[in-house]
């Protein structure tokens, strides 16, 4: 009996130096984490941006927007405003194609106040390599044609591949990712069309 109870208070011992460690090198690991995701992310705007000229922190200045389909998030998504001289020239949305073919696709989506594209990224996905990863930059430019599109170049039931009567090429064997992709970005359009208040959001972070 004795035994037994000595070995369940060395295994609880144990256990909380076990957790302890754990928290403790959450807590001095976290502030590294946040800073390497927040200069992730900073060198994915700049590389969407390419040559845009803008004065503001885009990072400091994000502010959210309520869930909704066009987006593609149940929950807030972030937007990046980008400004020059206190204009907003650009937003840049994270938003989410739900209906890739092996999961969500997580999209950075520019667009610019005149209604045009001013690019596309994708920053996470789980598509098939080889076929449906051809969504990345590094793998193929298909990414790029999404440049100085709008609601009206192409028309919008033309927001589609080519395989659904569209303009936008698709993938052999990898349809439904570019699909999802294509209808992703004609979405952020449509949101961006129906919220002109965008344009005017505060300047100070949320």
């Amino acid at each position: 009996m004795r035994s037994s109870l000595l070995a369940a208070m060395v295994l609880a011992v144990f256990a909380s130096v076990g957790t302890g460690l754990v928290a403790l090198t959450h807590w001095a690991t976290a502030p590294r984490i946040q800073a390497n995701t927040a200069e992730a992310m900073r060198l994915s705007l700049e590389a969407l941006l390419a040559n845009r000229v803008y004065d503001n922190d885009i990072l400091a200045q994000a502010f959210t927007v309520a869930p909704d389909p066009c987006l593609g998030h149940s929950q807030p998504v972030w937007v990046y405003p980008v400004r020059q001289q206190g204009r907003t020239t650009a937003l840049i949305f994270a938003a989410r194609a739900p209906k890739g073919y092996a999961g969500p696709i997580d999209l950075l989506i520019a667009i610019a106040q005149d209604g045009a594209v001013v690019g596309v990224r994708v920053v996470a996905h789980q598509e098939t390599p080889g076929l449906g990863d051809d969504i990345e930059l590094r793998r193929s430019d298909w990414i790029l044609g999404f440049n100085g599109r709008s609601l009206t170049d192409p028309a919008l039931t033309q927001w589609a591949v080519r395989r659904d009567g569209g303009v936008f090429d698709q993938f052999t064997g990898a349809t439904i990712t570019a699909r999802a992709v294509v209808h992703a970005v004609r979405d952020v359009l449509r949101y961006v069309a129906l919220h002109p208040q965008l344009w005017h959001e505060p300047t100070e972070p949320s």
